[in-house]
């Protein structure tokens, strides 16, 4: 492995999980922070080295990666007065790895582009525990010569890298998959309160639901790969059948009187699509509801 420099701004809980991983992998790690006792416990902790200023930080460095609360936080820390980018070498590589606004990447890229500088964006899924042992999935933006470049860097933090798209695909991915998380979690979560409300143990419910739920019965492995996107639509389940399903939950929670915002919405869409798409067809062609409404294809 050929030695690098790298810079990494922002070594909060992730970042610093994310520079000590580095420099285990023996890379020459210089650190920036806004709160020096931070930067300065990381160094006493880690090793390293401790940058007195984001201009010092891009100074020498081959690659500098953000990990920031925001975008806006990024481009301030890269394009702001005393940005770290402005000590940058022409052909440095630029790597995003906070959560941010897919436009404010672009926007950021195309500032460092006039620069020079090279700009990739790899959002990472997973908190602090798969940082510290470098398990974390890595969404990469950008073009693939510049994704490359910092092939060796990302192998050292994650366990893979998803190759997204141009730069901001791996923040609209990030965007994606929150959401669904967050969605998913909501839902479960109004289930099983749904469930306490009319007597369930929740112990029971955790366990039986992680088999009901998950895995092999998780929507995504069950129906949208097989079914969805091969267009086979043989789940064996008509629309119509679900829809009702739905109403048999949202009368359940409102008979107990629990709260289930999540699960009448769902229900209203599945009683939409039924009488727009037939309740007969099969539960898969839900697709539809969203294709036909945004104009798209999956």
């Amino acid at each position: 492995m050929t030695m690098r420099r790298v810079a990494l701004i922002g070594v909060g809980r992730m970042g610093e999980a994310m520079a000590a991983r580095l420099l285990v992998r023996g890379f020459d790690v210089v650190a920036y922070d806004m709160d020096p006792a931070r930067l300065t416990d990381f160094v006493a902790k880690h090793g390293g080295c401790a940058a007195p200023s984001l201009a010092a930080a891009g100074e020498d460095a081959d690659i500098v990666i953000t990990m920031l609360p925001d975008g806006g936080v990024v481009r301030e820390a890269l394009l702001g007065p005393g940005g770290a980018a402005r000590s940058l070498r022409a052909g440095s590589v630029v790597v995003d790895m906070s959560t941010s606004d897919p436009g404010d990447t672009r926007a950021t890229g195309d500032a460092l582009s006039r620069l020079g500088v090279k700009m990739v964006d790899a959002p990472v899924m997973g908190g602090v525990t798969f940082a510290r042992n470098a398990s974390l999935d890595i969404l990469a933006g950008g073009d693939s010569g510049d994704i490359d470049r910092c092939d060796d860097v990302l192998a050292a933090l994650g366990r893979r890298v998803y190759r997204c798209g141009p730069l901001g695909a791996g923040h609209t991915l990030k965007a994606i998959a929150n959401a669904i998380n967050a969605a998913t979690f909501s839902a479960v979560l109004e289930g099983m309160t749904v469930g306490r409300k009319a007597g369930l143990d929740t112990a029971l419910m955790a366990e039986a639901l992680t088999a009901l739920c998950a895995g092999r019965q998780h929507p995504l492995e069950k129906k949208i790969v097989p079914q969805v996107l091969t267009r086979s639509y043989a789940t064996g389940m008509a629309l119509g059948l679900i829809a009702k399903d739905l109403r048999i939950a949202t009368g359940l929670a409102d008979g107990h009187r629990a709260a289930a915002p999540i699960t009448h919405c769902v229900a209203s869409i599945w009683d939409d699509a039924s009488g727009r798409f037939g309740a007969d067809v099969d539960q898969a062609e839900i697709v539809r509801y969203w294709e036909e409404g945004g104009n798209v294809r999956l």
